[in-house]
């Protein structure tokens, strides 16, 4: 699932030449991703992270709510940390990065598929390094937001109007105000413009490319 129609058409195109792989659907944004998950039950959702309405680490937290037998692929430019731990809490049951190979590509698939980890060499690197003794203070861990919280930070992060927040999350618009108040206390920000910032920083929204040497 990618935000990006080229990309979408192109992967799609390359697994569909495989012939044990059969793509049985694509998503524009993240909520999509999860309604067509709860709909067509697939074996290995590939996600994105940073995706348009709902942010690839909430859509995956939703789609193993309504369909806890999907595998986890990600697929994705990051490599930063809470990228990689947030997925990893989750379940994640792969990461790939996106300059790779459509062999990879379908390597981890079919891995994943068969209920095996497949982790590019970087992310295994990361998580063998994070499991052993470190020298040195880790980087402070981000703050534990809700589902709901961190819905309603994408929203605020995007632009939308607390009214159109409240549609879409089918909430008040008084829901969305203690939300908002919420995210403001446990961040310690109080501005848009703080939020939105911060919401790029842990790949709720895109901003500028953050790619690491992976």
């Amino acid at each position: 699932m990618d935000d990006h129609e080229l990309v979408r058409k192109g992967v799609r195109s390359l697994l569909e030449s495989e012939a044990d792989i059969a793509v049985v659907g694509e998503a524009a944004d993240g909520r999509e991703a999860v309604a067509m998950a709860a709909r067509l039950r697939p074996d290995v959702v590939v996600l994105d992270i940073a995706m348009p309405r709902l942010n690839g680490l909430e859509a995956a937290r939703q789609i193993l709510e309504v369909w806890p037998k999907a595998r986890m692929l990600v697929l994705s430019a990051h490599c930063d940390e809470e990228f990689v731990d947030g997925f990893m809490a989750l379940g994640a049951a792969g990461y790939v990065l996106k300059h790779t190979s459509l062999e990879v590509l379908a390597t981890a698939i079919r891995t994943v598929r068969a209920g095996k980890p497949y982790f590019c060499p970087s992310i295994s690197r990361y998580i063998l390094d994070a499991t052993s003794p470190r020298i040195g203070p880790r980087r402070a861990p981000s703050a534990r937001l809700t589902s709901r919280e961190a819905e309603v930070l994408q929203f605020v992060a995007e632009g939308r109007a607390n009214k159109q927040t409240a549609v879409q999350l089918g909430i008040s618009i008084k829901t969305v105000e203690k939300h908002r108040q919420s995210l403001m206390a446990k961040l310690h920000i109080h501005d848009v413009a703080g939020l939105t910032r911060y919401a790029i920083a842990v790949g709720a929204i895109a901003g500028r490319d953050r790619i690491g040497a992976c």
